[in-house]
């Protein structure tokens, strides 16, 4: 499967409903692209950064074409932690973005160089110190409170980043593309004058919950096949 261009197609959105369908985890982080409009899709490459670029030079020595750096420095905003000769060198390395659970720095020349780079945002200073390289550097990263690794994929888009396991991504993105097309068709009939409430028969769900006050809207919707919240 050629996830990129499969992605090309969905949003984060859509993955994190289909892990909710899938009954996984949701996985997700709010950093955000340099470049408003950047996509990423490719499986985990872990770096825990300590103040030196060597933990990512490392993981570059051990990269796949369309990996992605995943940074944890633990979200800190005092210091940016890649800088845009790390982006150069993961665009040579053949990655697919970088993701940070930090700040980055150089934005105009990582803009210049293309690849996708998703933060927390932008700082000029790098760190300051050299702290002590924990053990795990490169099997493993938080981002935020989850910890992935290189059995993880991460997609990210203008709404931040999701993270799914890698060994259930073609069903995933499956069930995920499933929920765009049913999006887009109700789209498309709300466009044409036909409420999203007349497609999912809310007036049919409150009478049914005056009776039955435990039932829930999304009881509801997935009785009916409609989607707007998972």
């Amino acid at each position: 499967m050629d996830l990129r261009q499969r992605f090309e197609t969905l949003t984060t959105a859509h993955m994190a409903d289909a892990c909710v369908r899938a009954q996984l985890p949701v996985r997700c982080l709010g950093i955000h692209a340099v470049v408003p409009g950047a996509k990423i899709a490719g499986r985990v490459l872990p770096a825990r950064h300590a103040g030196s670029v060597d933990v990512f030079l490392e993981a570059f020595e051990s990269a796949e074409p369309g990996d992605v750096l995943v940074v944890d420095n633990g979200g800190r905003r005092d210091h940016a932690c890649v800088g845009d000769l790390i982006v150069q060198e993961a665009q040579t390395a053949g990655l697919g973005g970088v993701a940070i659970w930090g700040l980055h720095r150089d934005t105009a020349d990582v803009r210049a160089i293309g690849l996708p780079v998703f933060s927390l945002g932008s700082l000029p200073t790098g760190p300051l110190a050299v702290e002590e390289r924990p053990a795990d550097a490169l099997a493993s990263a938080r981002m935020g409170e989850w910890v992935v690794d290189s059995g993880d994929v991460v997609l990210g888009d203008d709404d931040g980043v999701v993270f799914v396991p890698g060994q259930h991504i073609e069903d995933l993105v499956l069930l995920a593309e499933g929920i765009r097309d049913k999006e887009r068709r109700q789209a498309e009939r709300i466009r044409g004058g036909e409420t999203l409430r007349s497609q999912l028969g809310f007036a049919t769900f409150l009478a049914n919950r005056a009776e039955n006050p435990e039932l829930s809207f999304r009881e509801h919707i997935r009785r009916v096949g409609g989607v707007v919240e998972e």
